[in-house]
């Protein structure tokens, strides 16, 4: 049976900032709920050692399909109770070319909870965000998503061409296999996963998600759709405006006045083009009002995605005193989304919302001792002998450099991995007894947010969210 296209996509932010509990809302209302895949090995190890604030992990792996894997994590991780006020939270194994067991089962159970927990109570469409860039998590996250039954997976920052393949041979109960980008390779190298191999018999048989790729230009969707064995199920259609990282402009690299990259109209998809594939797709990055969602449809779009407005809603995970303080700086005007070229080590432009206090402010970051510990950003490269070191322009400089990397590729690079985890009140505490401080994303279409301020100046949920974007509609019927 097709699964439903609802008209609104729910965004798939930061790490575990579209939460289970926001996805299932989504969810709930009759769109399409989606759960960020980055880092949910780390959210639920966080989780556990945090004792596991309301059970809900515990209840999640209850019905994960090898109940001896999920007891390996708890033992491993849980904390009854949680841990003590300034305990740093302990390491987690990071994923590599070729993980290490103990590093593949954190992530299948990590990936499999958020999942599980986002379907749970309905039977609404889930999906799970990916980002093309963090490539030795892929095998073992898509794994995890699809033992929990996630619906859609999606797919950014990159061109995302052999995923279709991986979800069939994953839903086929064969051996998944993926081509990793290494820098200075010499050779290809392709990272494998047998879920027979972490499952045995207790794999049980998987149903095919839909994938659908998150692009910036219609010409790159020309070219997956041409081919079938890299032909996604449909598109996320991202403008420049749109949160978190963003394709460069295409053309020349130059900045404006204030440092940000300069776009073009060369950098806008046309639309009447991603008509002609044939395929559902749904635009992003300003789209986020009624008028907005209606004109997307009235183009041939099947519908939106949307980011900051969702961001914004209660549910998210960001901190409820991060919640507020952007939205009373929203409230004010005085809320800036700034388009940073060097914050991420991908080498994307990243979106940082200007707030004091966080990465976005340069005395702070300055005052942050460089250090890179969970590594979920990190590349490989491979050396002149042949071997493989993973490497991130935001770690120490003396380290990147020791791999090989060039020095000016380190400058202005924030550690996002840390940032992002205590945007959702899971900060590293270290034993100096500095805490790891935030950097928040939101994309810098701010009309959506700012019209839904004026409705709801308390706050929102999203579901009225939801009920706003398709008023439009629902006046129409």
């Amino acid at each position: 049976m097709p699964r439903s296209h609802p008209p609104v996509i729910q965004g798939g932010m930061g790490v575990a900032v579209s939460s289970w509990r926001l996805a299932n809302t989504v969810a709930r209302s009759g769109q399409l709920g989606v759960v960020s895949g980055t880092a949910l090995d780390g959210v639920v190890a966080r989780t556990l050692q945090d004792g596991d604030p309301g059970g809900h992990v515990r209840r999640a792996l209850a019905h994960f399909p090898s109940p001896t894997v999920a007891q390996r994590v708890l033992d491993t991780y849980f904390l009854e109770g949680g841990r003590p006020d300034g305990q740093p939270y302990r390491p987690h194994p990071t994923l590599t070319i070729a993980p290490s067991r103990p590093a593949i089962e954190l992530s299948l159970a990590g990936n499999f909870a958020e999942v599980w927990l986002a379907k749970e109570g309905h039977d609404g469409v889930v999906g799970i965000n990916f980002l093309e860039k963090i490539q030795t998590a892929t095998l073992s996250a898509t794994l995890g998503a699809m033992l929990a039954g996630v619906d859609y997976v999606l797919m950014g920052a990159g061109i995302p061409k052999e995923m279709p393949r991986v979800l069939t041979e994953f839903s086929a109960g064969r051996t998944g296999h993926l081509t990793i980008e290494v820098t200075n390779q010499t050779k290809r190298h392709v990272a494998a996963l047998d879920p027979v191999t972490y499952l045995g018999d207790d794999l049980p048989e998987l149903t095919r998600p839909d994938f659908i790729a998150i692009i910036s230009l219609h010409v790159l969707g020309g070219y997956l759709a041409r081919d079938p064995e890299i032909r996604p199920d449909g598109f996320v259609v991202e403008g420049p405006v749109a949160g978190g990282h963003s394709a460069p402009p295409r053309g020349k690299f130059a900045l404006d006045e204030d440092g940000q990259p300069i776009y073009s109209p060369k950098d806008e998809a046309d639309i009447s083009k991603m008509v002609d594939l044939g395929l559902p797709f749904w635009l992003a990055g300003a789209w986020s009002t009624p008028e907005r969602v209606a004109a997307a449809q009235a183009s041939g779009a099947r519908g939106v995605q949307c980011g900051t407005v969702f961001a914004l809603a209660s549910e998210s995970g960001l901190t409820p005193a991060l919640r507020g303080r952007l939205l009373d700086e929203l409230a004010a005007g005085t809320l800036v989304v700034r388009n940073d070229p060097r914050a991420s080590p991908t080498g994307f432009p990243f979106k940082v919302a200007q707030l004091d206090g966080t990465l976005s402010e340069p005395a702070t970051y300055e005052a942050r001792s460089r250090i890179c510990d969970l590594g979920y950003l990190r590349a490989p490269a491979e050396r002149e002998d042949g071997s493989i070191v993973y490497r991130c322009a935001s770690e120490p400089v003396h380290m990147y450099e020791r791999k090989g990397g060039d020095t000016a590729d380190t400058v202005g690079r924030k550690c996002l991995c840390n940032a992002l985890f205590a945007n959702i009140g899971m900060p590293q505490v270290r034993k100096s007894g500095y805490v790891e401080e935030p950097a928040l994303t939101l994309g810098q279409d701010l009309a959506g947010a700012q019209a839904l301020q004026a409705l709801h100046p308390d706050g929102w949920s999203a579901t009225q969210v939801i009920d706003w974007l398709l008023s439009d509609a629902a006046a129409a019927r």
